[in-house]
């Protein structure tokens, strides 16, 4: 059977990472997977994983470990024939281990972004947040202030993305991620890029996932309709 390629993206709040997920799913044709994007969806709709999930977002709590494994492995039996790029999952260490247990990763890229440049980026940062669209006053602004370009829903800036708020964060994500980041290094699969700007980090990832991938059949990255 053909070997597929699995692969996961991990990084702080503003690090980027959504922007270059879908750069790697455009570019290599993997599956993109973003907790967040199911997490907002199953609350819009209101599954039973969604109306869970809710009930934590909403107290200001993180959404529990056995929650989002569920959600996010459920998600991932529906792809067993494709390769595929997890994003927001695993954020712990319980996570990482649910996911080995099913499935073995060929790559995991860490994102390394100065606390400065994440200031920047997220005191600029707007959201809408029935749909998860992000702006940034900086390089991506809406075409009306405040507005969403496609529904023109007011936007919202997270308490969290204040300066005041960012420096917890980081800490939280720091303590969180360096168990699984150490599990993925302790496999060889951890492949950390550093920088300022997206577009200068992207060239690398590019280049090692072409790499990582030359060698697999070109219809083992296919796409579902």
């Amino acid at each position: 059977m053909a070997k597929l390629f699995r692969a996961a993206i991990m990084g702080p709040p503003g690090s980027g990472k959504g922007t270059i997920s879908k750069r790697i799913a455009q570019n290599f044709g993997l599956q993109y997977l973003s907790s967040g994007n199911y997490l907002r969806q199953g609350m819009a709709d209101n599954t039973e994983t969604g109306v869970m999930a809710k009930t934590y977002i909403e107290r200001g709590m993180l959404v529990p470990d056995h929650v989002m494994t569920r959600l996010m492995l459920s998600k991932l039996e529906q792809l067993s024939g494709h390769s595929w790029l997890l994003d927001g999952f695993p954020r712990t260490l319980a996570q990482a281990q649910a996911l080995n247990n099913l499935y073995q990763l060929d790559l995991v890229i860490s994102l390394n972004i100065p606390y400065e440049t994440l200031k920047e980026r997220l005191s600029d940062r707007w959201i809408h947040p029935a749909s998860g669209r992000v702006y940034n006053m900086g390089f991506n602004p809406p075409r009306v202030q405040g507005k969403d370009d496609i529904t023109g829903d007011p936007l919202i800036q997270h308490d969290g993305d204040k300066p005041e708020a960012l420096m917890a964060r980081l800490r939280h994500y720091k303590e969180v991620a360096k168990p699984v980041i150490d599990l993925y290094k302790s496999q060889g699969i951890l492949h950390s890029f550093s920088g300022t700007e997206t577009d200068r980090i992207w060239p690398y990832i590019n280049s090692l996932l072409s790499t990582k991938m030359q060698t697999l059949p070109a219809d083992t990255c296919q796409q579902t309709p």
